[in-house]
């Protein structure tokens, strides 16, 4: 993980979002970590992003998994696909 002074990517900030499509950026405020940058290669990571983080798609997982656990719901195998 990278570490940037907030003044410097503000400057350089197109440079930076390439450098973090490969590497998180952790961002400083007076030698202070104040957020990070992430960057995506493609749009089909910045959905994976988003989907990772919602929190309606993780409860529907959740609750998939459970009905698996409990013996309910239908396994990928059985559907054919």
């Amino acid at each position: 993980m990278k570490k940037a002074a907030l003044n410097e990517v503000r400057d350089e900030l197109s440079k930076y979002l390439r450098m973090a499509e490969g590497e998180e950026s952790v961002i400083t405020w007076h030698g202070t970590p104040a957020g990070v940058l992430i960057g995506f290669k493609s749009e089909e990571d910045w959905i994976d992003y988003r989907l990772e983080r919602d929190p309606r798609f993780l409860r529907r997982i959740g609750q998939a998994r459970r009905a698996m656990a409990a013996g309910k719901g239908t396994r990928l195998e059985e559907v054919g696909a």
